[in-house]
């Protein structure tokens, strides 16, 4: 599960001219920059699908811990997959448990038996967890990810 800041376009626009002025320094300050204006939202995702209501007290070793460690923020530079991403990836999470982000939040059918017993099965309800947060905090990332564009853009002309 997974959502883009900003549309790959203009970041590889920015790259390639980066790329044309090999200045280390710059190309640093972008990537920093990008990734200190979407970073609040990490948090909030993860504080989110920890909130997400269960039976069981909250572990670190349980479902919703292995989903808020497996959130992170992915910036790229180059590429034709230039972007800014918030993702909670199910490669992350343990080999039985790979698609549960999506199922958890409801994207996805999910179905289990009951106590192991293959002859009873359920559809759980999903918990919206991922897409609410960043529906609501996702436009002052997004401008604030433009900002840092129009600023290296400025320093590239």
């Amino acid at each position: 599960m997974s959502i883009r800041l900003q549309d790959s376009g203009d970041l590889r626009r920015v790259s390639r001219e980066l790329r044309k002025m090999d200045s280390p320094e710059i190309k640093k300050r972008f990537r920093k920059e990008l990734r200190a204006a979407a970073a609040p939202l990490v948090p909030r995702v993860r504080s989110s699908i920890r909130s997400i209501p269960s039976d069981r007290g909250y572990s670190p070793d349980g479902l919703r811990g292995r989903m808020a460690k497996a959130t992170r923020l992915e910036v790229k530079t180059v590429g034709k997959q230039a972007g800014v991403a918030i993702r909670v990836d199910g490669r992350k999470m343990p080999n039985h448990m790979k698609s549960l982000p999506s199922m958890v939040e409801g994207t996805k059918r999910w179905r289990h038996p009951v106590f192991g017993n293959r002859e009873v099965w359920v559809t759980q309800t999903g918990h919206p967890y991922f897409y609410n947060v960043v529906r609501v905090a996702g436009p002052a990332s997004r401008r604030a990810v433009n900002k840092v564009l129009d600023g290296i853009t400025k320093d590239i002309s």
